[in-house]
């Protein structure tokens, strides 16, 4: 690990003056002191953020919620309001690590976290995400556990948040404050494919802050679940999961909001498989019809072609989950 120097703000403004000269912010630290100890990362400056007010979960006035940044995983997973309103979320969040790892990451940070690619993490690998222009090993090296969605000729590495798959399923949006103020950025914005730039992965501006994550209101009463299929039940990444959410009102589908994890650069809407359950009747065969949709433009590599059809299992599963066996 390599020096760098350590301070700790207690207003939003002291930390914005920090992010502009160059400091990283820190709370749980769950990733990003493993990327300083196998010295994927460098950061001169460490911003200690745990003290600004963005600990809060509330209700909005159009009846979603906005989570800060700054609850812990476990906090939000545990909190009434959002396993009655949004299940989908607390599964997400339970399945993602760990208890102790729950109980020290926040939300803000989980959504931030870096990709698990094994080359990414070996500094002696090429890795375009780590060091631009240097080339992808995955794309010749091992690739089981890389994304078939959204990949490309630069960058195959997907990511590796649970509950973002759970916030794109049901549009979330993220708040950032920076020295230019407040915006917001729904997730599936906020979250950028590789392209030909895979070293940028957010919509980060500089000094710019996570402080919140809203869920919108939705439509009553609203079924959602998550599903994660992993090699091993416990501290595992995806190979494929599906965050599914549906309204049902007089026996039709009137709303579905589905999206996948561990296939994609980034959390994967599947509207494809929204729109062909929208004004449909909940049927066995509709989850079938709806799920063969679930890997449309998948472009599989040489050792994960298997999550083609694991994507489609795994979505139509949930969907018989959320919506029932009819």
């Amino acid at each position: 690990m390599h020096p760098f120097s350590f301070t700790k703000v207690a207003s939003t403004r002291d930390a914005l003056n920090a992010g502009l000269r160059g400091g990283r912010y820190i709370a749980g630290g769950t990733t990003l002191v493993d990327l300083m100890r196998e010295t994927v990362e460098r950061p001169e400056t460490l911003v200690d953020i745990t003290g600004l007010p963005l600990h809060r979960i509330t209700v909005t006035e159009r009846g979603g919620l906005r989570i800060g940044a700054l609850v812990r995983m476990a906090e939000a997973a545990a909190d009434s309001r959002v396993r009655t309103t949004f299940p989908v979320i607390s599964q997400a969040l339970e399945l993602s690590a760990s208890a102790q790892l729950r109980n020290m990451a926040t939300v803000g940070g989980n959504i931030m976290q870096r990709t698990r690619c094994t080359y990414f993490r070996d500094v002696t690998a090429a890795c375009n995400k780590r060091e631009p222009g240097s080339g992808c090993a995955a794309l010749e090296g091992v690739n089981r556990t890389h994304a078939i969605l959204g990949a490309s000729g630069d960058c195959v590495a997907t990511h590796p948040s649970d509950v973002a798959v759970a916030f794109a399923a049901l549009d979330a949006s993220v708040h950032l404050l920076g020295p230019d103020g407040q915006r917001s950025v729904p997730v599936t914005g906020f979250l950028l494919r590789p392209g030909s730039t895979p070293n940028r992965e957010h919509a980060l501006r500089k000094g710019e802050l996570i402080t919140a994550v809203e869920i919108p209101a939705h439509p009553r009463p609203l079924k959602s679940g998550y599903l994660k299929v992993r090699d091993r039940q416990s501290y595992e990444f995806a190979l494929t999961s599906a965050a599914v959410a549906l309204h049902v009102r007089g026996g039709v589908i009137r709303e579905a909001k589905v999206a996948a994890g561990g296939v994609g650069t980034v959390p994967w809407k599947l509207p494809a498989v929204e729109r062909h359950l929208i004004g449909e009747r909940p049927s066995d065969a509709l989850w079938t019809e709806a799920s063969e949709r679930a890997a449309d433009g998948a472009r599989p590599l040489e050792h994960n072609r298997f999550k083609v059809e694991l994507l489609k299992r795994t979505d139509e599963r949930q969907l018989r989950i959320v919506g029932g066996n009819r």
